[in-house]
C-alpha cells in the first residue's frame, strides 16, 4: 500500500509556531478546520527498491466534449483500482456518464515512487491509475508531486513515505525533477492539463514565517520548459498554494463576512504571477472554514469565500482561468448528515460557478472496504453510488465552465439556486422543510435537499 501523506501536511511554519506558543489558537482551529477530509497521516512503509519501468501503458484519447467540464475529481490513496472488478466497473460507469476531469498525482496518493533511484523509473501503479482514468473516459490530468527521495536529500533507491508529502526538491534537483515530469509527459501523451506541485509542501520558510515563492517559482519555471518542450500544447498552471483564512484580521487586502485572507498567501501568489515564465492556468485550494474559528459566519455564509477569492485571482493574474485543485467545507467532527454535507457541497458548486470559475477538482476521500466513508462517490466494497457522485454528474452535465447563467426569482433566501437556459438546481439550506416561490412556480423542499427543475425547453 502506498501511503498518501493525507489531506495536508503539518507546514514546518505551524509546528515553529507550536513551539513558540505565538499561533496555538491558530494551530487548533487549522487543525479542526482542514483536517475534515484528510486521509489518516502515513505510518511509514519498508523503503522500495527500483525497477525496470514496463512499455508504456495503451491510453484513449481523453473523451471529446462540447465545453469545458469544469468539474471532475482528484483520485486518492484509495480508488477503484483497488476494489473488485465489479466495483470497479460500477466506478468507472459511474464516472463516464458524463466524462468529466479526473487527476492523479505522480507519486503518493496512490501512485509508488516514479523514480526510486536516478534515471531507473517505475510507473506501475501510475499506469493503473491513468489506464482506469482512460477506461472511464475521464479527461486526465496529471498533479506534478510529489518528488522521489533522493531528489530530497534522500538515499536513491529507497522510499520513505513518512516524509513524502511534506518535503520539496532541493534546488539541486529543480532540473531532475523537471526531467522526470518531461518524461511523464512523453510516457502519457494523452493528458494535456498538469498542476505543478500540491500546496507548496515544503516551501515554507520557518526563519521567516512565510511561504518560499521564489524556490517554489524557480523550480516551476524549470517544470514550465521542460513540459512545453515536449508539446506546446501541454497546458500549465501553479501555483497550487492554500488559501488560508483567518477570522482575526492581521491586514489583508483580502477579505470579508467570510473571514480575512492570510496576506503571506497572497504575497506569495503576487510573486508567482509575476516571475513565472508563463501560465495556462492559475491554480488554487482551500476550505471555506477559518484557521481559528472554524465556518463563519455559518456553514453556508463561509461559502462566499470561494467566490471572493476566485474574483480576485481572476482580477491578480490578468483573468487567468482559475482552477480550485480541492475545497473542503466540513469541519471536523460536525456531526452532520450526508444530506446536509451533500448540500454545503452543491453551494460550494454555485459559487464557482457563479465566480468564474473554470474547473473546481472534488478531493475524493474513497476508503477500504467496510469504512465508512463520508462524502465518497461509492460505497467502498459495494459500488452502490453516493449522493456526491450525482451531484457531481448533474454540475458536470448542466453547469460546464462558459454556459451562460441565468437570473432567477427566489421568494426565500434560505433557497440557494443556480440557473442555465433548460435547468436549475436549488438547495434547501435549513434543517426544515420550506416551501417558496422560484423563478415563478412554488416548490416544496425537505430539510437539505436538492432539486432539480428544468427551464424552458430541454433537450
Amino acid at each position: 500500500m502506498i501511503p498518501s501523506g493525507g489531506r495536508h501536511a503539518k507546514r514546518p511554519g505551524a509546528i515553529v509556531a507550536v513551539v513558540i506558543g505565538l499561533l496555538a489558537l491558530l494551530l487548533i482551529g487549522g487543525i479542526l478546520g482542514f483536517a475534515a477530509m484528510r486521509e489518516p497521516a502515513p505510518k511509514g512503509e519498508p523503503a522500495t527498491a527500483a525497477t525496470s519501468p514496463a512499455p508504456p501503458p495503451s491510453l484513449d484519447p481523453a473523451p471529446p466534449v462540447e465545453n469545458w467540464p469544469r468539474w471532475g475529481i482528484t483520485h486518492t490513496q484509495f480508488s477503484a483500482d483497488h476494489e473488485p472488478a465489479k466495483v470497479r466497473e460500477q466506478a468507472a460507469h459511474m464516472l463516464e456518464r458524463e466524462p468529466m476531469l479526473q487527476n492523479q498525482h505522480i507519486m503518493g496518493w496512490g501512485a509508488g515512487n516514479p523514480e526510486p533511484s536516478p534515471g531507473r523509473y517505475d510507473f506501475r501503479q501510475l499506469d493503473d491509475r491513468m489506464k482506469f482514468i482512460s477506461q472511464s473516459k475521464g479527461v486526465p490530468v496529471i498533479t506534478l508531486c510529489c518528488a522521489p527521495d533522493w531528489m530530497k536529500g534522500g538515499t536513491p533507491g529507497r522510499t520513505d513515505w513518512t516524509k513524502n508529502a511534506t518535503v520539496a526538491p532541493k534546488r539541486e534537483h529543480f532540473d531532475d525533477f523537471a526531467n522526470l515530469a518531461a518524461r511523464i509527459a512523453k510516457r502519457y501523451p494523452n493528458v494535456r492539463h498538469y498542476m505543478v506541485w500540491n500546496e507548496f509542501k515544503g516551501f515554507w520558510d520557518p526563519v521567516n514565517q512565510r511561504w518560499d515563492a521564489e524556490a517554489y517559482t524557480e523550480m516551476y519555471n524549470k517544470v514550465y520548459d521542460a513540459l512545453k518542450k515536449v508539446n506546446p500544447q501541454i497546458q500549465v498552471g501553479g501555483p497550487y498554494i492554500p488559501m488560508d483564512s483567518t477570522q482575526r484580521d492581521a491586514g489583508s487586502e483580502l477579505k470579508g463576512p467570510w473571514g480575512v485572507m492570510d496576506q503571506r498567501v497572497l504575497d506569495a501568489i503576487g510573486y508567482w504571477l509575476s516571475e513565472k515564465k508563463g501560465a495556462d492556468f492559475i491554480v488554487v485550494d482551500g476550505a471555506s472554514m477559518t484557521t481559528d474559528k472554524g465556518n463563519v459566519p455559518d456553514d453556508f455564509g463561509a461559502l462566499a469565500k470561494f467566490s471572493a477569492i476566485t474574483t480576485w485571482l481572476r482580477q491578480k493574474s490578468g483573468d487567468l482561468p482559475v482552477w480550485w485543485a480541492e475545497w473542503y467545507i466540513e469541519p471536523t467532527n460536525s456531526g452532520w448528515s450526508e444530506a446536509k454535507r451533500t448540500a454545503v457541497q452543491a453551494v460550494a458548486m454555485m459559487e464557482f460557478a457563479a465566480s468564474g470559475a473554470t474547473t473546481a477538482l472534488y478531493w475524493n476521500p474513497q476508503r477500504e472496504t467496510g469504512k465508512d466513508c463520508p462524502g465518497c462517490l461509492w460505497v467502498p466494497g459495494n459500488g452502490r453510488e453516493m449522493p456526491m457522485a450525482g451531484l457531481l454528474s448533474g454540475f458536470t452535465k448542466w453547469f460546464p465552465a462558459g454556459v451562460p447563467l441565468a437570473q432567477v426569482s427566489v421568494s426565500d433566501q434560505r433557497v440557494r439556486v443556480l440557473a442555465q437556459e433548460r435547468m436549475m438546481v436549488m438547495v434547501n439550506t435549513t434543517d426544515a422543510e420550506l416551501s417558496a416561490t422560484v423563478d415563478g412556480k412554488t416548490v416544496t423542499l425537505k430539510p437539505y435537499e436538492i432539486k432539480w427543475s428544468p427551464r424552458g425547453v430541454t433537450g
